[in-house]
């Protein structure tokens, strides 16, 4: 069975055909009523402390999730519509060659937003260092998931370090 979750209140459901009921309507959240979920294929649990990000298919914050004003101090209004690379500061950390900062100019070679966004594939435990507007640089690990939508887009959940 497809697990899905919700962005809004981190609430994890179970859903067969991924409709409600006998509409093509996509499936919403039953306890919290936010629009949309994001099926995970496995069982996700995110941490207590993990702020969940929106994007659309050119990785433009939708919306801000549970634990995103917690992590970054921004706020729906501030943030809605920018590229969540400039909104975050997002510098990818390649584990392969010592914790360097990776080459991150949008090539796709290293950047899991893109790897996400292009081939609709899952990235989970990505280092990356995110310095939000305003607010100190920090260590967090990152897990983006496709939207299986006709829309795209992708959540993007970080977990502080």
């Amino acid at each position: 069975m497809p697990y899905f979750i919700c962005p809004n209140c981190k609430q994890r459901s179970i859903d067969i055909d991924g409709a409600e009921g006998f509409s093509t309507d996509a499936v919403a959240c039953h306890h919290c009523g936010f629009g949309f979920l994001f099926e995970l294929l496995d069982d996700y649990m995110p941490a207590p402390g993990a702020a969940f990000f929106t994007l659309d298919q050119q990785a433009r914050v939708l919306d801000l999730g549970k634990g995103a004003f917690e992590l970054t101090g921004l706020k729906d209004e501030q943030v809605i519509g920018r590229p969540v690379r400039d909104v975050l500061g997002l510098q990818w950390i390649d584990k392969g060659d010592g914790g360097e900062t990776a080459d991150t100019d949008g090539n796709g070679d290293t950047d899991p937003i893109e790897t996400t966004l292009e081939w609709g594939v899952r990235s989970l435990g990505k280092k990356v260092a995110v310095n939000a507007e305003g607010d100190l640089p920090t260590e967090a690990v990152a897990d983006l998931f496709p939207a299986y939508d006709d829309d795209g887009g992708l959540l993007l959940v970080l977990t502080p370090d």
